[in-house]
């Protein structure tokens, strides 16, 4: 996890740069644009301490080591759904549902069920009930 802490722990100085550019460049009459640029910089700072915590508590991963090989990382990574419609239908009930956030809250009664309904059949896609014992 060295690659994503030092990732991180590098964008947390440009953002300060950032928002302190941003804040005499408009100023200081801006406070969204500072807030939200101070934020994020405490927000890749966090993410950097916990990738830093984590990678001292699990083994080192072959894209860590600088002498590694690429057939070092062979193997399994899981299972992934090869064809599955559900997250389109997520992704466009959750579109509806936040447009209705802006034009009407009849629009997010109408498209809550289509995510409620879309995360459920991602979730259980596989699951065909249980096993017998």
């Amino acid at each position: 996890m060295g690659v994503e802490s030092k990732l991180f722990g590098f964008l947390v100085p440009f953002f300060v740069v950032v928002a302190v550019i941003y804040a005499f460049a408009t100023d200081f009459n801006e406070w969204v644009g500072i807030v939200g640029l101070s934020l994020t910089a405490a927000m890749c700072a966090f993410v950097a301490w916990f990738f830093w915590l984590s990678g001292r508590n699990v083994d080192a991963r072959p894209e860590d080591d600088l002498e590694g090989e690429i057939a070092d990382q062979a193997g399994d990574y899981g299972h992934f759904a090869p064809h599955s419609w559900w997250p389109l239908w997520l992704g466009l009930s959750t579109s509806i549902l936040v447009l209705g956030v802006g034009v009407g809250w009849w629009l997010v009664v109408v498209a809550l069920p289509f995510v409620l309904i879309s995360v459920l059949g991602w979730t259980f896609e596989f699951f065909r009930g249980e096993k017998p014992i």
